[in-house]
C-alpha cells in the first residue's frame, strides 16, 4: 500500500514539475541546446521516479554509443517502466517518438508538444509520414529518436510486428539504426496494471547498424536485422 500511493504521488508531483519547466522555457523562447532544460527535465523525470520507487536499472552497451552522431533508437516495449529507463540511461540528446492520443494528457501532452518531442498519428498514414519527414532535420541537427517500433505495449510478454516508420526515418536521415532491448518491466508493470511489483530493469544497447547506401526499399531489411537483434539481446519472439 505504501509503495503503491509513493508510486502515485510521486508521478504526479514529478510530472506536473518537469512538464511545467519545459513550457515555461518553451514560452520564453528557449532554443535546444545539448543539456539544455528539453534534455535535462526527461532525464530528471526518469531518473528521479525509478530511484524514489526503488527501480534498479542495470545498462549495458552504453560504449557502443558513446560520443556517436544521432541515431534512431529502436526498441521494444514490455511496460510504461521502458520510458522511464530509457530516459534515464539513454545518452545524449534524444526525443520519444509518441502516438497522438498521448497529447490528451494534462500536463503530459502539453509537455511534449512543447519540448519537441515527434507526435504521430498511426491512424492516419499520411500524418505519420509527414511527422516522421519532419523528424528528419531535427535529428540532421543533432537530436535522436526513439522509436517503440511495436507501436504498442504487449501484452503478453511477446514481441508484436515491428512497425516500419523508424527504418524508413533513419534510411532518410542517413543515420544508424541502435537496437536496444528494455527487460522487467513486464514483470512488473504489464498493460492493465496500474502501480508496479518489485524488481529490476535491464537496457542492452547493440550494435548501430548503418544505414550509409540504403534507400526505401531497403526498409524491410533494416527492420528484421533490428528485429533479429532485439531478439539475440534476450527479447522474447
Amino acid at each position: 500500500m505504501i509503495a503503491a500511493f509513493r508510486y502515485v504521488l510521486s508521478h504526479l508531483v514529478m510530472t506536473i514539475y518537469c512538464a511545467m519547466r519545459i513550457i515555461i522555457a518553451a514560452a520564453l523562447g528557449e532554443r535546444f541546446r545539448p543539456g539544455g532544460t528539453f534534455d535535462e527535465m526527461p532525464r530528471l523525470y526518469g531518473r528521479t521516479l525509478l530511484r524514489v520507487n526503488r527501480i534498479p536499472v542495470e545498462v549495458t552497451g552504453l560504449d557502443r554509443v558513446a560520443g556517436s552522431r544521432p541515431c534512431v533508437y529502436v526498441t521494444n516495449h514490455e511496460s510504461w517502466l521502458d520510458v522511464l529507463a530509457l530516459m534515464a540511461v539513454l545518452p545524449g540528446s534524444f526525443r520519444f517518438v509518441a502516438k497522438k492520443e498521448i497529447l490528451y494528457f494534462p500536463f503530459i501532452g502539453w509537455a511534449l508538444r512543447a519540448g519537441g518531442q515527434v507526435v504521430i498519428d498511426r491512424k492516419r498514414l499520411t500524418h505519420a509520414i509527414r511527422a516522421y519527414e519532419e523528424a528528419v532535420p531535427a535529428i540532421h541537427g543533432g537530436l535522436s529518436a526513439v522509436v517503440f517500433v511495436e507501436g504498442t505495449r504487449t501484452r503478453d510478454g511477446r514481441l508484436l510486428p515491428f512497425k516500419k516508420g523508424a527504418f524508413v526515418l533513419a534510411i532518410a536521415a542517413q543515420v544508424p539504426v541502435v537496437p536496444v532491448c528494455v527487460q522487467g518491466g513486464f514483470g512488473m508493470l504489464p498493460r492493465g496494471r496500474v502501480t508496479p511489483r518489485p524488481g529490476s530493469m535491464r537496457v542492452h544497447l547493440g550494435e548501430p547498424i548503418p544505414t550509409a547506401g540504403l534507400d526505401y526499399d531497403d526498409r524491410d531489411r533494416l527492420m528484421m536485422r533490428s528485429r533479429e537483434a532485439i531478439i539475440a539481446m534476450g527479447a522474447a519472439p
